[in-house]
Parts: C-alpha cells; structure tokens; sequence
C-alpha cells in the first residue's frame, strides 16, 4: 500500500527537526505541519539561518533516514506532558498544550526525537524517500505580529528522486512565471506600500484586460439567463448580525465605522445584499429560479505575512451569483450552474480538472436531512452528466450546506481552486425568505452560492502565470504594435493605426526615433501577439510587415487580409 504523500511529508517535518536539534541542541521548536506541496516547520534558533546551513541540514536528514528510525506513539496526561517539555525549555510546545488543555497529549517518537503531535507517520524514517530544503521565511509565532518571529523552513518530499526531480523542474518554470514579476514587467498592475498591503493598483494595460474578462463575463451570464445586480460596500452592523458574520467571520472583517451613530461595517461578502434585494417583495414560485451576479469587491482582512500579489490580498472582487430556486428546480440549476462554470474556464484556456464534492457533516448541520439528500445528489448528477469524475469528501460540507469544488490545472501542471457551487440552507432561515408555492402558502426557498473565478485578482494572476504573459489574441490588452523604420514612413503607419483602431483592434504604436532592432526587441518584451514594422518598401507598395509573437521573421500582406486574422481571433467561443 502506498503512502499518503501528506504523510511522507508530515514525518519529514520531524526529520528536519531532529536535524535542526542536532546543528542547535537548545533550538525551540514551534509546529511542523505538511502543506499542499511539501511540509514547513518553525523554529527560534540562536542565529539567523543561511542557504548553507539548509545544505547541511539535508546531508542530515538523509543521515537519518538512513538510520531507518521507527516512529511510534504515546500519550501523556497534562502534567506528565509539561513535566516532559519543561526541563528541554520547549516554551512553545507547553504554550500549546496550555492553550488546548486536553485530558491527554498524543506525542510521536522517531530514534531520541520526540514531538507533541497528533500524526499520522510512516512506520519509519526509512520510507521517507526524496526530501529537499527549499528556502528560510520568517513567521511569526501563531501568525500574531505581536508573537516572537520565528524561522520557517519550507522543504518537501516525494516517494522518488523522479518525483521529486519534476516537482523542481515545475518550481523553477514557476518562477519565471511568477505574476508579480511579469505584472511588472508587462506594466499591469502595482501594490504600494503608500496605499496598503493587498489593494491593487491596475494600470491602463491591466485594466483594459480586466475590462476584457468582465465583459465576457457579462455576456455569458446574460446569456444562460442572470440577471446582474450592484450593492454597496458597507452595511449596517444589524446586517451582519443578522447573516452571522459577526458571530462567526468577524475576525476576518475590518473594524466598524461609525455613521449617524450606527456601526456600519466594509462587506466581506455580498450574499446578504442579495438576499435584502429578494426580500423587496414577495415571490411566487412562478417567478422562480431567480439567477443574480455581481462582480462585488468585498474587503476581508488577511494577515502581512500571507499576502501574496494577486493571489492573496485584502481587496478583491468575486464573481459572485445566488440562485433562488424551488427543490423541484434544484437539479436543473446545478446542472446549470456547472455547465456555464465549464464553459468560462474552458473559454480562459484550462481543460483539465479535478472536482470534489463535500457532503454533510456527521454532526452540527442546519436544513432539513431531506433537504441534504436532494442537494447533494443534484451535486453528482450534474458532474456525472459531463462524464467526468469526482472525488467525494465525506462529512467535509460546511454546516450550511454541501459544495462542489473545481480545480484547475495550469500549463505547468499545477492545480488551483477557483470555482465552488455552494448550497445554503443557513441564510434563507437567517433571513426568513419566503415564496408562495402554488398551495398559497409560504416556503423556503433552496439557495445555491456560485462563484465560477472566484477572485478576479487570483484568477487574473493565474492567467499571467498559465500564459506566461502571452496572452491570446482576445484577451491582449494589446493586440499589434505598430513600428516605423524611418519618419518618412510616420503618416503611412498613423494611417495603418487609425484603420485598425476603426476596427476596434487594440493596437500601441512606436514612431520614437530609436532604431527599429531596438524597437522590435522592445515590442517582443512586451509579448503582444503581432508586430507591424513599416518601411518605404511597405509604403511604397500599401502593405504591411507582420511578424508574430514567437517567430523570429515577419511576413508581408494586405491590411484588410491581416484585420480579418486578428478580428477571428479577437471574439471569445459563444
């Protein structure tokens, strides 16, 4: 039976940590989980780590998976658990078993190390195969600026050299595609300092190709049948009382602000909108299902350490939908859903996924079990209608509903989550929504969240890094770049600018005086789809040079030729 890769990487943890004891015996340890690509562990040492010293720590961790130490378990009352860790000054281990305060702590040992730890491990150092140090980042004790900042050590691990061999080889094509170089680069976007940590500036290019996706967006939505709808920023303190978000979410919200003495407080979410927007009059089952999206920027704090470009910030906009709908149109709407989902990713380049569906909890869940059944089978009859396969996370549903979640895989082979179809037998309660069915009487309508991007500002950054900037035609914010060689060539180039800007092709022209090599390597910088370099010779004979993005010689053609290409290339599939 194979081993679990989060387990492999759990018990490297605490190969690192033996390691890490055996360089600084008075090393404080802090937590050592496994993570999506590997495992970290914190630690407070005497010094500052250096990449030399991640290089010897290897040589000692494969030392001790050589000596093929056995891990096994005990646990240990409170007392006898600090009475253990006192006298080895592990202050933050005792931290954490103050801060748990169980009737007994589970501890793992491998060889003379020994760890607070709830596992699982492997049966022994020796089956943790390929391991590899990959870089030191501080953190700070629970992640609180007001803890001690510790020093991280990420690594990872595979079963095999070959495994791990690819997963570098991935790594590295990653950071030649890292967003937050290329949005430099490419001159999209910027996050200052000045302005706030994870709220985004989008400069002229990325926003022309942010307005790009949102139309889209737009179109397809009208399309299968939404309805759009806007709402504000902020809202009264009673709103989020009533959604619960100041009972379960307000460490994530920003801190009130007092208007004609109401609290009122920056949206985290949009869903109670919506709701207020159903909840204007009274609905009858004929006007049902009822589609509504937003594009709503929602503010949700996240802590320093954790933001990330684009893919971690503060300020975001989801594209956000709720669908109101009858139990009788549940499946229907979720076959709906997920196909227009399909549909968009498949439109922004990504074919392969991976779907999971959770199901209810085995305990603490609200709507009726009944009401569970239905939604979770609409879930997998939707995905089983496309013939594709899921995986199932058994009790793993929020309290308030069951989920499907979608993963896509980028053009290195890496996987994100974007999309999630999301039932809600909580809000409706919450908010006493209500239609007359055709008995007269009321009932609760099924409520369905969908986001399809998610996060426009994630999404937009795996697009970055999935095209390596080379975006296709109908997404560049610039689509040709026009060159002169000479100025005599200048009034024939302005008037090859102005047909194609009469065509609505998004076109950036170069007329400086520099050479033209330079302004071609510029422009190949800037990976627009095609250049037009335009000389006498062009001139003279009313054509054009067109050199594409990723060939290293132009053509010569007609313009009305050359406007038909990119205009083919420049509409999204219906």
């Amino acid at each position: 039976m194979t081993v679990a890769l989060s387990t492999i990487r759990h018990s490297a943890s605490h190969i690192l940590a033996q390691a890490i004891l055996r360089m600084f015996p008075d090393a404080k340890l802090g937590i050592g989980p496994s993570i999506e690509d590997g495992f970290y562990y914190d630690f407070d040492l005497p010094r500052s780590l250096t990449p030399q010293d991640l290089e010897s720590l290897e040589v000692m961790m494969r030392e001790i998976v050589k000596e093929n130490q056995s891990f096994s378990t005990f646990n240990l009352p409170k007392a006898d658990a600090v009475a253990m860790l006192a006298p080895k000054n592990q202050t933050y281990k005792l931290e954490l078993i103050e801060g748990l305060n169980l009737p007994e702590y589970s501890f793992y040992e491998n060889g003379p190390f020994v760890d607070l730890c709830k596992g699982p491990h492997v049966d022994s150092t020796a089956q943790v195969g390929a391991i590899k140090l990959l870089k030191i980042a501080g953190a700070y004790w629970k992640g609180s600026e007001k803890n001690p900042m510790l020093q991280r050590i990420y690594g990872t691990a595979f079963h095999t050299q070959e495994e791990l061999d690819a997963y570098l080889k991935q790594v590295e094509e990653a950071a030649k595609r890292d967003h937050r170089l290329l949005g430099k680069e490419l001159d999209l976007f910027s996050i200052r300092d000045e302005i706030g940590g994870g709220l985004v500036l989008w400069h002229p290019k990325g926003a022309r190709l942010r307005h790009i996706m949102e139309e889209y967006w737009r179109k397809k939505h009208f399309k299968s049948g939404y309805e759009l709808v806007n709402t504000p920023h902020v809202g009264k303190s009673n709103l989020w009382a009533t959604s619960g978000h100041l009972g379960f979410y307000q460490e994530n919200m920003y801190a009130p602000m007092s208007i004609d003495d109401q609290d009122y407080f920056i949206k985290p979410m949009n869903c109670p909108f919506h709701i207020m927007i159903y909840k204007n009059k009274q609905h009858s089952y004929r006007e049902l299902p009822l589609r509504w999206a937003e594009l709503g920027t929602v503010y949700r704090y996240e802590r320093s350490g954790v933001l990330h470009g684009l893919m971690r910030v503060r300020g975001f906009t989801q594209d956000d939908a709720h669908i109101m709908c009858t139990q009788d149109q549940v499946r229907d709407e979720i076959a709906h859903a997920f196909r227009l989902c399909l549909d968009i990713l498949k439109q922004f380049g990504f074919t392969t996924f991976k779907i999971f569906i959770s199901t209810k909890p085995e305990e603490k869940f609200v709507g009726e079990p009944e009401h569970w059944t239905e939604a979770e089978a609409s879930l997998k009859a939707a995905v089983e209608e496309f013939g594709l396969e899921y995986d199932i996370d058994e009790g793993g549903g929020a309290f308030y509903g069951p989920k499907i979640d979608i993963k896509i895989q980028d053009a290195i082979g890496r996987e994100w989550q974007c999309s999630t179809i999301q039932f809600d037998f909580n809000l409706p309660e919450r908010f006493d929504m209500t239609y007359i069915g055709p008995d007269g009487n009321k009932h609760r309508p099924f409520m369905i969240h969908r986001a399809l991007l998610g996060s426009l500002e994630r999404f937009f950054g795996i697009l970055i890094e999935h095209y390596e900037g080379k975006f296709p035609v109908w997404l560049s914010p610039v689509q040709v770049k026009i060159l002169n060689i000479n100025h005599d060539t200048e009034a024939y180039a302005q008037s090859i600018r102005d047909t194609l800007q009469e065509k609505d092709i998004r076109i950036e022209t170069d007329f400086s005086s520099e050479k033209v090599g330079y302004k071609i390597r510029q422009a190949i910088m800037e990976k627009v789809p095609y250049i037009i370099v335009l000389g006498n010779k062009e001139k003279e004979s009313n054509t054009i040079s067109v050199r594409s993005r990723g060939e290293a010689t132009s053509s010569t053609g007609s313009l009305d030729d050359f406007i038909n290409k990119v205009l083919s290339e420049s509409s999204p599939s219906a």
